[in-house]
């Protein structure tokens, strides 16, 4: 019964936070990066610097929905084995993987390097040109990976979903 318990809060946990993640990178897609693209080049990439300076300051709320969504969804995957048969256990590790692989390994290997480059570029002592060249090698590159990461986490967002109604 306890673990059954257990399974059960942090299925609830390991659905939540990943949809507070799809939410937010769906965010970024619709509104911030469109909003931020209006801008000229020195503005667009200084806002953006603030704005993942917040993230990278460790913002306490953000790190538990980012973290908490990838131990959580792994965590309930492996319990999973125990306390789900059939689709429900197909659909739980499919979202698990699909999450680490489709929005983990992306941010990890592309946005979060994307950042730190323009977090390390100094744009007061950059030209006109050196701005237009730092925002073209960042913002579609970014925008690219966000879609992606952000269609994936709405596949894993239906996913669990699911499980959670097929329980």
């Amino acid at each position: 019964m306890t673990t059954q318990i257990l399974f059960n809060g942090l299925l609830v946990f390991a659905t939540l936070t990943p949809l507070l993640v799809t939410g937010l990178l769906f965010t970024f897609a619709l509104l911030v990066m469109p909003g931020l693209g209006q801008l000229e080049d020195r503005a667009f990439l200084r806002g953006f610097q603030e704005i993942d300076g917040i993230i990278q300051r460790g913002h306490p709320i953000f790190v538990v929905v980012w973290l908490g969504s990838v131990v959580s969804l792994i965590l309930v995957a492996v319990m999973g084995f125990g306390q789900l048969d059939g689709w429900a256990r197909g659909l739980l590790v499919a979202a698990a993987v699909l999450y680490v692989l489709g929005v983990q390994l992306p941010t990890i290997r592309g946005n979060v390097p994307l950042n730190n480059q323009l977090q390390a570029s100094e744009l007061t002592a950059m030209s006109e040109p050196e701005l237009a060249e730092a925002r073209q090698l960042f913002e579609p590159s970014w925008n690219r990976l966000n879609i992606f990461r952000t269609a994936v986490s709405i596949v894993v967002a239906i996913l669990l979903i699911l499980v959670c109604m097929l329980r």
